[in-house]
């Protein structure tokens, strides 16, 4: 969460973003709002590299929300050639690029105050909250779960089969069975990580209520 500066004047989009957070949080699971996301970038340093493209989708009551999909590409001005073999989008790509500050702007109004859903989503939210410095705006006031911490929860301890430190997010497709087609695309890995929240949330509610509180 970051702290919001009132002594500063920010944009009306973001006011109207932070505004948002005075709304209390649906109590009913199946009323709240979960924001898949996934970011594609030139690397994996939060300082130096940029956001490629995001990918978004929408779940609540446990279903997927298939229309208003957030899929946008930014403009670059820093490019790493080394990257494109992973996520296939070139500097020069026939895709529709605007600014990095039109597409946060575009996300924050489409994430509103829901909450976020990523795999490894402290790289993500990081990601984005760079992008947000750049701007000179505070870091996102969303909460965010984590697929890789949800799945680790799931797994039934014992002294035979110890747990990975780290799970990718093809484990859990392959753990899952989901199709891995459109990998490494934004919104592909985000319908991917949407699939497998849902079966990880399958998984939680065989030992506990669901709640936003058990999940976290």
């Amino acid at each position: 969460m970051g702290i919001f500066d009132r002594s500063i004047k920010y944009p009306d989009y973001w006011q109207e973003y932070a505004d948002l957070f005075k709304q209390s949080v649906p109590k009913e699971f199946n009323e709240l709002t979960f924001v898949v996301l996934d970011t594609e970038t030139t690397g994996f340093d939060k300082t130096d590299d940029r956001i490629l493209s995001i990918g978004a989708l929408k779940l609540k009551g446990q279903s997927i929300q298939v229309d208003g999909v957030f899929d946008v590409y930014i403009a670059q001005n820093t490019f790493k050639k080394d990257s494109v073999p992973i996520h296939g989008i070139l500097n020069n790509s026939q895709q529709d690029c605007i600014s990095e500050e039109e597409a946060i702007q575009k996300f924050l109004k489409y994430a509103a105050n829901h909450i976020i859903v990523a795999h490894h989503a402290g790289f993500d939210i990081g990601m984005i909250n760079s992008a947000l410095k750049r701007m000179g705006l505070p870091k996102l006031k969303n909460t965010y779960l984590d697929t890789g911490v949800l799945y680790k929860k799931t797994l039934i301890k014992s002294y035979l089969v110890q747990p990975k430190d780290h799970y990718s997010l093809d484990d859990l497709a392959e753990k899952f069975s989901i199709s891995k087609k459109d990998r490494h695309t934004a919104l592909g890995d985000a319908y991917i990580t949407a699939l497998a929240f849902l079966k990880i949330l399958v998984k939680i509610k065989e030992k506990k209520e669901l709640s936003l509180k058990n999940l976290k």
